[in-house]
């Protein structure tokens, strides 16, 4: 399937040339249209969208928020918009694309659509995005946040040598569950702390986040692994070089292993905004 998006600038494409061949990132000039928007807009919606919008909807809670809580909240606004945005995409190239239906382990490994290759482009475009971000703030986001921007952003251009463009896609959908984390987060600073919208939330976030990022993402892994570790036994004209294999397993790796310490973590913040004062704290309280 094509890239259904606009046809790339022949200036741009030629700009990217020698970056792209110099990192061996083939389709990364037929993409590159859809990076630096996807880059621009989001900074675009953190500077300037977001206070404004955010001020007026909320207009007894942002303005009287710290610096950090201010930062965090926009970066939600973006990551908000992104989601909601990356999700429906990604979902509707997974639908459409019957060229990606019908790929064997070898296309899944080396194989790449326009299609696929226009997701991973806004992908990275946000990821790129995340990054700065995190290392601009990483008093607000914290060494992990950092640590999974540049993960998700070294998967998202490893799909532009193509180089597991097929999981790109799957991997996508881990952001299933952004939404509801955002709300959570929201509802906390709204003051609508243990009401039942947030027990509501609450539930939908834990049960997105286990099914998209544990249960389908390792399922993805499996199978991922599986054909990565069948192109390097049988190497043929397209060899996997160790680097590359060691370099997307140990993203994907870290990303695996970041999701289950923030679903522990989830579980303890959304159990403890419901936990019944037990008699100790109700003393505390009365006093």
């Amino acid at each position: 399937m094509r890239d259904p998006f606009l046809r790339p600038p022949a200036s741009l494409v030629k700009a990217a040339a020698p970056l792209a061949k110099s990192l061996a990132l083939k389709t990364l000039p037929l993409h590159v249209h859809e990076i630096l928007p996807a880059f621009c807009i989001y900074e675009f919606i953190n500077r300037v969208v977001s206070p404004y919008v955010s001020a007026r909807i909320a207009p007894k809670t942002y303005p009287h928020l710290t610096r950090k809580t201010k930062v965090n909240w926009n970066v939600r606004v973006v990551s908000m918009v992104q989601s909601c945005f990356i999700n429906t995409l990604a979902l509707w190239v997974i639908y459409a694309d019957k060229e990606r239906m019908q790929m064997n382990w070898k296309e899944r490994v080396w194989g790449y659509t326009g299609a696929s290759g226009m997701v991973q482009g806004f992908a990275a475009g946000y990821f790129a995005w995340d990054l700065l971000a995190s290392i601009q703030d990483i008093d607000v986001h914290g060494r992990g946040a950092l640590a999974h921007a540049a993960s998700a952003l070294t998967v998202s251009m490893m799909g532009f040598r193509p180089f597991v463009n097929y999981y790109g896609l799957n991997f996508i959908l881990y952001e299933l569950s952004t939404p509801f984390l955002n709300i959570h987060w929201w509802l906390d600073k709204v003051g609508m702390t243990g009401s039942t919208l947030q027990l509501v939330n609450g539930i939908a976030l834990l049960t997105t986040f286990g099914c998209s990022r544990l249960i389908w993402g390792n399922y993805q892994n499996y199978r991922m692994y599986t054909d990565i570790w069948r192109a390097v036994q049988n190497p043929g004209e397209l060899p996997v070089p160790s680097w590359l294999a060691i370099a997307y397993l140990a993203s994907t790796t870290a990303l695996s292993g970041l999701n289950f310490y923030w679903f522990g973590k989830m579980v303890q913040t959304v159990t403890k905004r419901f936990e019944k004062p037990n008699k100790t704290q109700e003393k505390k309280k009365k006093k």
